[in-house]
């Protein structure tokens, strides 16, 4: 028999889901075997969504052989650390990270990502205890693909991490802004409507005008509005706000609209590209994740309300900026 006290970064999440992460190789079917024969909350029998308080008694009343088939070993939580802190307060961390890292891990790499190395940076810092936590271990809520560098926001208490999950989902809570150079000058706002289909085999995605969208199955809805800050010499800068949060949003849809995004090998322009990787060394997409504006909070998040995080544009990206719009004139209306 295994006791199991609720903590504070254990409530407000259903029963099986506590058990799913608590008992990590047990199949989702034997979780479900296990809550209708061998589980009591508090005493009592419990359907699968019973929703968890701090304090509840969970009560597993399984042997120690089956305990320790269904635990696995916590994931490496090191790393050396690459990341820059852009803001911290002791529920939210926001990093920019850098180029080449990836936010989780893949079948490819499973240590070094952008997750792995903010817990090593917690742990050192007794903000997280692995030791201690059964279940809950801070997390990303937004992500970036492995050559975007740029702001990701971590939840560093359950509550918190919740809180942002629906802040990140939901309109009206957090402004996500990023800078990109894109081939063409573009002379006034763009507002991008539009659907997405994925291709997962080529992970790459199509993007087809709203007015066609019937002739698609399953494709979503993708919004972008990209504002020109400078443009000189064939090129924009731009500052794309995100409004949808779609796998390689910008890129698809920019491109879609006649202006890809310089350096991308996916979307990109083959001979723009070219040119711009001799005389700057860019090998991949132009896009920085550069601002987050916190609308409004929630829950325990409700403080963050007005907060504005920024993060500068790495030593390259600078660099390229500079080359190309060196004395053009900025804020085109």
């Amino acid at each position: 028999m295994i006791v199991l006290t609720i903590t504070k970064n254990e409530e407000n999440q259903r029963l099986d889901r506590f058990l799913k992460k608590y008992l990590r190789n047990a199949p989702l079917s034997g979780i479900y075997r296990i809550i209708r024969k061998d589980v009591k909350l508090n005493g009592r029998r419990a359907d699968i969504d019973a929703l968890l308080a701090e304090g509840d008694r969970v009560t597993l009343y399984i042997s120690d052989e089956t305990l320790t088939e269904f635990r696995a070993p916590k994931p490496e939580s090191k790393g050396k650390r690459q990341f820059q802190i852009a803001y911290e307060d002791e529920r939210v961390l926001i990093v920019s990270k850098p180029f080449g890292l990836l936010t989780h891990g893949d079948r490819v790499e499973k240590k070094n990502t952008l997750a792995n190395q903010v817990l090593g940076y917690l742990a050192e810092g007794g903000a997280y205890d692995p030791g201690e936590e059964r279940t809950f271990a801070p997390a990303p809520v937004n992500r970036l693909d492995r050559n975007t560098t740029g702001l990701v926001i971590f939840g560093k208490t359950l509550g918190a991490l919740q809180s942002l999950n629906h802040m990140i989902r939901e309109r009206g809570y957090i402004s996500k802004h990023y800078l990109t150079v894109v081939s063409g000058e573009a002379q006034g706002e763009l507002i991008l409507r539009d659907m997405m289909n994925k291709d997962a085999r080529r992970n790459t995605v199509s993007v087809t005008d709203l007015r066609e969208a019937h002739r698609y199955a399953g494709g979503k809805l993708m919004e972008t509005t990209a504002r020109p800050v400078s443009v000189s010499g064939g090129f924009t800068l731009m500052d794309v706000e995100l409004i949808t949060g779609r796998t390689h949003q910008i890129r698809a849809h920019l491109a879609r609209a006649g202006y890809p995004v310089i350096g991308d090998p996916k979307y990109g322009d083959a001979r723009v590209n070219q040119k711009v990787e001799k005389k700057y060394g860019l090998s991949t997409q132009f896009l920085h994740a550069h601002r987050l504006i916190f609308e409004k909070g929630e829950g325990e998040l409700a403080y963050i309300e007005g907060l504005s995080v920024e993060s500068p544009l790495p030593r390259q990206l600078e660099i390229i900026k500079l080359g190309l719009f060196r004395g053009a004139s900025d804020k085109i209306s």
